[in-house]
C-alpha cells in the first residue's frame, strides 16, 4: 500500500514538475507567434502553469511521508511530522528532499511571476530554467547516483530527465493550439500553425537527446546483466518504457514529416490531417503520460544489474561469446545482417518511391522476418532455469579446496584427476566427458548451466545426477573447483614479469591465521598493499626464506605485504623454532586450503602439466596488485634465469605495479 502510494506521489511531482518545464520551453519558442495571434490558447496554458507548480510542491510533500514510512517500516509515521523531521535531519535523501522541496517553491512563485507579468521570453525560459533545480536535485536520490557519486555518472541522468520535460511538458501546449478555435476557422492567420511547426522542428532533435541518454542510463542500470531485462521487473519496465517510446516515435516521426507539411492557411475544423493531428496527438500525450508512469516505477525497482534471477523462464538465450567461434555462426549471422540491411532498405524505398505491393510490403517483410532468423538462431545457446543463478558460495580457497575433494570421490573415474576428460572409463562411454580443462567450457556456459547438469545430470543418463548424493553448497564447491581449475590453465601465459597495465588475472580469496596471530583474508589487503604470496616446502625453500627474511625492509619500501604459505600438514620442528624470528607473517591456519587451491595454477607454457595427477612444485610465489589482481608469478624449478631470487628484479616489478593507477573494478569474488 505505500509502496504504491509513494508511486503515485512519485509521479504527480514528475509530471506536474516536467509539464512546467515543457510549457515554458514551449512559450518561449512560440512567444512572438503567440503575441502576434493575441490568441486566447497560448495565455491558458500560461495560466495552467502555477497550478503544476504547485501540484510538484504537494507531490514532493507526499513522497515524503511515504518515504519516510518505507524508510522506518511503520506506516503510522507517512503523517507523523516529527517522523518526517528526524528522517530530513538524519538521511542524505531527507537533504535532498530539503533541495527539491525549496526549489519547488522557488519554481511556484516563478510560475505566479510568470502568469502576472507582461509576457516576455526570457521569463519563460528562467522559469524553465528554474523548474529544472528539483529535478537536478532529484537525481542526486537516483539509482544512477547510487552506482558512482561523481557529476559525470548523474550527468546523462539529468539530461535524460530536462530533455523529456522539454518534450512531455510541451505537448499539453500542442494540444491546447490544436483544439483551440483559432484553429477551428479558415483564416489567413498562420501564426498557430507556425507554433506548431516551430515545436516540431525543436522536438525532433530533443527526442534523439531523450534515446541517447536514455541508452546510457539503461546500459549503467542493466550491464553486463543483461539477461535481467528479460526476467526481473526492472527489465519488463523498461522494455514497456521502450515499446511505448517506438510508438511515441512513430506517431512523432509521422506528425513532423506528413501531417504537419499538409497544413495550411485554409486549414479548417473539418480538415482531415488536422483531424488526424489532434487524434494521434492526443494518444501521443496519452502514451506520455503511461510513459512517465513507467519511469516512476522503475525509479523505484531494483537495477537490473543487482537483482538475482533465481528462476530463468526460457528454454534458451542468446549468447554470442559462447557461440561466436564457429565459421558456420560468423557466416549465418552476418548473412542475416546483410539480408536485415537490404529487407529494411525496400521497405523504406518502396514507401519512399510508391512501389507496387509486391515490392513494397509482400516480398520485404518475409525477408525482414528470415533476416532476424538468420542473425538470432545461430547465437541461441540451450539454457535452464538455473542458467543465469548466482552463486552463493564465494570463489576462495575453503570452496575450492573442498570441491576438489568432492571432485576425486566422485568424478574422476570419468573425467580424470584434472578433469580433461581422460578418466578410466572415459573410452567405455558412449558420449567421451569434455575437456574442463583446456577448453573453453567454463566461459563458454554460466555457473548456472554446469550446477544444472551437476544436479539433474547430462546426456540421458552418461553423466549421472548427483542432487541426491550432494548438497547444494557442494554443487557449488565442485563448481568453484573446476573454475579455479580452468583458470589455473588460462595462468599458464603469466610469468616472473609483470604485463603493465594489463590486470587479467583473478584468483581465489582466502582466510588466514598466521603464527604472529595476525589474521584475515587476501581481501583485505586491496586498495592498501601489493600482497607477494610465498607457498614453500621445508626444506627445500630454507634458503629462499632466509633471503626475504634478509631483505624484509624492501618490501617495506614499495608498499608489499609478504605472506608466506606451507605446503606440509603438519610443520616440523626445525621450521617451528624458526618462525618467531620470521619478520613476515607464516600461515598456520588455512594453509592446506590455500596451497591445494594456488597450486591450480602451477601450470607454464614450458611446462603446462596435463597428464596424471600433476605435479605440484616445491615453491612458488604470486605477486598481487594492491587492487586485488594476480600480475606474476615465478616457479624456481619451472623459470629460465634467476627470476626473483634477483630481488632487485623483484622490487623494479613491485615499483612498476606502484605506478599503475587501477584501470580494473576490483574482482568479483563469485563465479558467474
Amino acid at each position: 500500500m505505500i509502496e504504491s502510494l509513494g508511486a503515485l506521489f512519485r509521479f504527480i511531482q514528475l509530471a506536474a514538475n516536467m509539464i512546467v518545464i515543457g510549457g515554458c520551453v514551449f512559450l518561449a519558442i512560440v512567444h512572438d507567434v503567440a503575441n502576434s495571434a493575441n490568441a486566447t490558447s497560448f495565455t491558458r496554458l500560461k495560466r495552467m502553469l502555477p497550478w503544476f507548480a504547485l501540484a510538484t510542491v504537494i507531490g514532493l510533500w507526499g513522497l515524503l511521508a511515504a518515504t519516510t514510512a518505507q524508510a522506518t517500516g511503520l506506516i503510522a509515521n507517512a503523517w507523523h511530522v516529527d517522523a518526517w523531521l528526524s528522517f530530513i535531519q538524519k538521511t542524505r535523501i531527507g537533504i535532498i528532499w530539503i533541495l527539491r522541496e525549496a526549489s519547488a517553491l522557488v519554481l511556484l512563485g516563478a510560475t505566479f511571476y510568470v502568469r502576472s507579468s507582461t509576457p516576455a521570453r526570457w521569463r519563460y525560459v528562467l522559469c524553465a530554467s528554474l523548474g529544472a533545480l528539483p529535478l537536478v536535485f532529484g537525481s542526486w536520490a537516483s539509482h544512477s547516483a547510487a552506482e558512482e557519486k561523481s557529476a559525470w555518472a548523474i550527468l546523462p541522468y539529468t539530461l535524460h530527465l530536462i530533455l523529456a520535460s522539454i518534450w512531455f511538458g510541451g505537448l499539453p501546449g500542442v494540444l491546447t493550439v490544436l483544439f483551440s478555435n483559432q484553429m477551428d476557422r479558415r483564416s489567413s492567420d498562420l501564426a498557430p500553425l507556425m507554433s506548431l511547426k516551430r515545436f516540431s522542428s525543436m522536438a525532433l532533435p530533443v527526442m534523439g537527446g531523450i534515446v541517447v541518454t536514455g541508452l546510457l542510463v539503461a546500459d549503467r542500470m542493466v550491464s553486463p546483466n543483461y539477461a535481467a531485462l528479460f526476467a526481473t521487473p526492472y527489465g519488463w519496465f523498461l522494455n514497456i518504457k521502450l515499446c511505448l517510446l517506438a510508438v511515441i516515435l512513430s506517431i512523432a516521426a509521422r506528425a513532423h514529416f506528413v501531417w504537419l507539411p499538409s497544413l495550411g492557411v485554409s486549414t479548417s475544423t473539418s480538415s482531415p490531417v488536422l483531424q488526424k493531428l489532434r487524434r494521434w496527438l492526443t494518444r501521443e500525450f496519452v502514451l506520455a503520460v503511461g510513459l512517465v508512469g513507467i519511469a516512476t516505477l522503475l525509479a523505484g525497482a531494483v537495477p537490473a544489474k543487482h537483482e538475482v534471477i533465481e528462476y530463468w523462464p526460457y528454454p534458451f538465450r542468446f549468447s554470442i561469446a559462447a557461440t561466436w567461434g564457429d565459421w558456420l555462426v560468423q557466416t549465418l549471422v552476418i548473412s542475416g545482417i546483410i539480408l536485415l540491411l537490404v529487407s529494411g532498405g525496400m521497405l523504406v524505398m518502396g514507401h519512399r518511391k510508391q512501389w507496387n505491393r509486391f515490392w513494397r510490403v509482400i516480398l520485404p517483410s518475409p525477408l525482414l522476418v528470415f533476416s532476424l532468423v538468420l542473425i538470432l538462431y545461430p547465437i541461441s545457446v540451450q539454457s535452464y532455469p538455473e542458467t543465469y543463478r548466482k552463486t552463493p558460495v564465494p570463489f576462495d580457497s575453503i570452496s575450492i579446496s573442498n570441491g576438489m575433494s568432492i571432485f576425486s570421490e566422485n568424478c574422476v573415474p570419468c573425467h580424470g584427476p584434472q578433469a580433461k576428460g581422460d578418466g578410466v572409463l572415459a573410452k567405455t562411454l558412449p558420449r567421451k566427458p569434455i575437456d574442463l580443462l583446456t577448453e573453453p567450457h567454463t566461459a563458454m556456459h554460466t555457473a548456472g548451466d554446469f550446477f544444472h547438469w551437476l544436479t539433474h545430470g547430462r546426456f540421458n543418463g552418461v553423466m549421472p545426477a548427483f542432487g541426491d548424493k550432494l548438497t547444494e553448497e557442494e554443487r557449488w564447491d565442485v563448481l568453484n573447483f573446476l573454475h579455479a581449475n580452468a583458470r589455473g590453465y588460462q595462468a599458464r601465459i603469466i610469468t616472473s614479469r609483470i604485463l603493465p597495465g594489463q590486470p587479467f588475472m583473478v584468483t581465489p580469496n582466502f582466510s588466514y591465521t598466521a603464527h604472529d596471530g595476525t589474521q584475515g583474508t587476501l581481501k583485505d589487503f586491496r586498495g592498501n598493499q601489493n600482497v607477494l604470496l610465498v607457498l614453500f616446502s621445508w626444506p627445500e625453500s630454507r634458503d629462499r626464506l632466509k633471503q626475504l627474511e634478509a631483505s624484509h625492509s624492501i618490501f617495506k619500501e614499495v608498499n608489499t605485504a609478504l605472506l608466506a604459505v606451507p605446503t606440509h600438514e603438519t610443520l616440523p620442528e626445525d621450521l617451528l623454532s624458526l618462525l618467531p624470528s620470521l619478520p613476515f607473517p607464516v600461515v598456520t591456519q588455512g594453509a592446506n586450503e590455500i596451497s591445494r587451491s594456488y597450486a591450480l595454477f602451477r601450470r607454464t607454457i614450458t611446462h603446462p602439466d596435463l597428464f596424471g595427477n600433476g605435479s605440484i612444485p616445491k615453491h612458488m610465489e604470486f605477486l598481487f596488485d594492491r587492487f586485488g589482481y594476480l600480475r606474476a608469478r615465478w616457479i624456481p624449478d619451472r623459470s629460465e634465469g634467476p627470476g626473483w631470487s634477483d630481488l632487485n628484479f623483484l622490487k623494479q616489478q613491485i615499483e612498476q605495479l606502484q605506478r599503475e593507477k587501477e584501470i580494473l573494478p576490483p574482482p568479483d569474488d563469485h563465479v558467474h
